[in-house]
């Protein structure tokens, strides 16, 4: 069993992961009210957060019980300094007292494997070898901080097929929230305007739409959408619904377009989405649509691990464990 502990921006979480079951317990304590009234997190309050909320996590965690917890896995990288640093450190004090060895995971690579979490749990018993018929895999990472397109192959080395030039996916739902004046985090709310409106009402830029260029790019169409919204400054707006779905259709299209473009220069058996924005109902469908067109198996994290979580840190510490024999 792995103890797993996440600390990378506002999102306090601890797990327990056992081989023979999948995640047995885990529970998460959010900041997003608290940073609400900002307009997006605060790094020096969101430090200050986690060193209160880790103190019931832990009494939890402590009242499931730890007896045949082998390891700790923490979140190392990438994220706000202040809370990693307090997320390892919670590591290390558990790990002296319960003399317990202390792995720091990728924070990237737990979700690039959290889609895994539910193969693993079909069926632990055949665990890796059911993991090896997904491999060679293309995940697309999708979230405010990150949007990556990453190859995993059949001995697990990871490589970049694609990343973002600027801003995120996530930041491009966040930013096109916030000029529209919906409330923070906004992503979910244009989801939801998005679906009652028209996606091809109006028009929006797709950066890097060529085969050639596997890049991403979304500070432009932040920007289109910031000069459409300024011929109506000072008026109503019309049609709010109609401008979150051809919006967000901008942001789905240019992801499943470079993921297509990268399933045509490479073999793979296998695709997938994690990070917040895999939420999107939009995405999972034109994910689940490329899939079935390109005959690939199609993983999605469950719901609940999209979003950063210690289930998916203590699997990815799992997934690298040597004795799995993967590499």
């Amino acid at each position: 069993m792995i103890i797993g502990i996440e600390s990378s921006c506002d999102e306090s979480a601890v797990a327990l992961f056992d081989e023979k079951i999948g995640v047995v317990f885990e529970k998460i304590s959010s900041q997003v009210k608290l940073h609400a009234e900002y307009g997006g997190v605060v790094p020096e309050l969101a430090s200050r957060e986690h060193v209160k909320n880790f103190v019931p996590l832990l009494k939890d965690l402590k009242n499931f019980g730890v007896a045949g917890a082998k390891l700790i896995a923490v979140t190392k990288e990438p994220g706000l300094p202040g809370c990693l640093n307090i997320g390892l450190a919670v590591a290390r004090a558990l790990a002296l007292m319960l003399h317990l060895p202390v792995r720091e995971v990728n924070h990237l690579h737990g979700h690039l494997f959290s889609p895994f979490i539910p193969v693993h749990a079909r069926d632990p018993q055949s665990f890796p070898s059911n993991f090896r018929e997904y491999l060679p895999h293309l995940g697309l990472l999708v979230s405010g901080g990150n949007t990556v397109l990453f190859k995993i192959s059949e001995n697990l080395t990871m490589e970049t097929v694609a990343e973002t030039q600027d801003d995120a996916a996530g930041e491009a739902f966040d930013k096109g929230a916030r000029l529209l004046g919906l409330p923070y985090p906004g992503g979910n709310l244009i989801e939801k305007l998005a679906s009652s409106g028209n996606p091809k009402k109006y028009q929006f830029p797709r950066a890097f739409s060529s085969r050639s260029d596997m890049k991403f790019s979304f500070s432009g169409l932040k920007t289109s959408l910031r000069y459409f919204l300024e011929k109506f400054e000072g008026s109503f707006v019309p049609h709010i619904d109609d401008i979150c779905a051809s919006y967000q259709e901008a942001i789905v299209d240019t992801l499943a377009t470079k993921v297509s473009h990268a399933l045509e220069q490479h073999s793979y058996k296998s695709i997938g989405i994690s990070g917040g924005v895999s939420n999107n109902d939009i995405l999972r469908k034109r994910m689940a649509t490329l899939a079935t067109i390109s005959n690939k198996k199609l993983v999605l994290p469950l719901r609940h691990h999209s979003g950063d979580n210690a289930a998916m840190i203590a699997f990815a510490a799992y997934i690298s464990d040597s004795s799995l024999n993967l590499l």
